[in-house]
């Protein structure tokens, strides 16, 4: 993988012509993972609930889910103010500045957030929601071993399959990386540099102190879990994208103990409402976009900040571009930072998109142990064997 990731920044570098048509290896290899995750979650939740026998639990363990997203994003969020407050990434000249035509993501910036198309665009929470109803069947059904003995059998069948693919990831992260490096150059990289070094540092700072902290709280090291997940990590540096790692995160997940009833809720759920990295960039990206324009913030608008990017921020899960269309909305509402700002970010967005997607990654992870431990459904290896 890691060869797979320099060969591939390399070859976007000297030939970026070349690299840019690596982007099709890039894209298929998604979009294969793509064909597991629908069929992976709806087993793993259908039998996680169905196994569970106890309706009640399983609702216990979805609201007790939410709120430690909502609590765990919030505080990424006000970590991304902070830190852009303190460090002022966007005290540099504009003039500077190569602006790319945002008009796609500003057309109708006042768009209210719904969330009916949240849902309808999102087809990991679509297929929880499925499997959801599915599990609830399942554990209504007196005798149900042959049922259950059907969807256990297909469920390490496409595990199986996955295995298989999981092979093809060094192509993966070799054609993602040669694309982004080949169509928007290192050299773009330089003028947003600090920009660039805020978001890393935050992002490192959330990983080690924040998810670290609640880890240890429950007696596990970052470290371990980091380099449990390393593969992973890996993959999703390559794709900038943390939904090709998805179904392999869910299958290391339950190898650390945590039961598939948990892993099958939490995982995907937290795919659409747990994005700790997101959070800590759009915070981060509407603070440099008003330092840009030398636009002064009083302490009650970061607080503003932070309550609008607490609901239109769960509308960047999904779909490609949405964070663009979040920050609009985000900039729209507060009615004293110019949207047109979004114009300077296009360039290094995709440079920064590896930090949010292994960001996001992680705090899922983390977000499963927690709820796995705390709900005692977390068996170390040592004991299941």
């Amino acid at each position: 993988m890691l060869v797979a990731i320099l060969a591939g920044v390399l070859l976007g570098h000297f030939y970026p012509e070349a690299g840019v048509k690596m982007e099709i290896i890039g894209k298929t290899f998604i979009n294969i993972i793509k064909v597991f995750i629908g069929p992976i979650i709806f087993l793993t939740v259908v039998l996680g609930i169905g196994g569970m026998g106890d309706l009640k639990k399983a609702g216990r363990v979805g609201l007790k889910s939410l709120l430690y997203f909502e609590i765990v994003t919030t505080f990424a969020l006000g970590i991304g103010i902070l830190i852009a407050y303190l460090l002022e990434p966007g005290a540099i000249d504009i003039s500077g500045l190569t602006a790319k035509d945002a008009s796609q993501y500003t057309k109708d910036p006042a768009k209210a957030f719904s969330w009916l198309e949240f849902f309808l665009s999102n087809f990991t929470l679509q297929v929880l929601v499925g499997g959801l109803i599915g599990g609830v069947v399942l554990s209504l059904i007196k005798n149900n071993e042959k049922p259950v003995h059907i969807l256990k059998t297909g469920s390490k069948w496409v595990f199986k399959a996955l295995h298989i693919v999981m092979y093809l990831a060094p192509l993966g992260a070799f054609g993602g990386m040669a694309f982004a490096v080949g169509k928007f150059g290192l050299q773009t990289l330089l003028p947003l540099g600090k920009l660039m070094i805020c978001v890393y540092i935050t992002m490192a700072l959330f990983i080690f102190l924040v998810l670290g902290g609640i880890l240890r709280f429950y007696k596990m090291s970052i470290w371990t879990f980091l380099k449990t997940i390393k593969e992973e990590l890996l993959i999703v540096l390559g794709t900038s994208s943390s939904e090709p790692a998805m179904p392999s995160l869910m299958l290391k997940l339950e190898k650390m103990g945590c039961s598939k009833s948990v892993v099958g809720l939490v995982v995907p759920t937290g795919y659409s409402f747990n994005l700790d990295g997101t959070s800590i960039y759009l915070s981060m990206a509407v603070m440099f976009i008003a330092q840009l324009y030398k636009v002064p913030l009083s302490f009650g608008e970061m607080l503003s900040i932070i309550g609008i990017l607490m609901i239109t921020s769960k509308g960047a899960a999904g779909v490609t571009g949405s964070g663009f269309i979040v920050l609009a909305s985000t900039l729209t509402a507060l009615h004293k930072i110019p949207v047109e700002g979004l114009a300077f970010l296009l360039g290094v967005d995709k440079f920064m998109s590896e930090a949010r997607a292994i960001t996001n990654i992680i705090g899922n992870g983390v977000a499963t142990i927690v709820i796995a431990k705390s709900e005692k459904e977390f068996v170390k290896v040592e004991e299941k064997s």
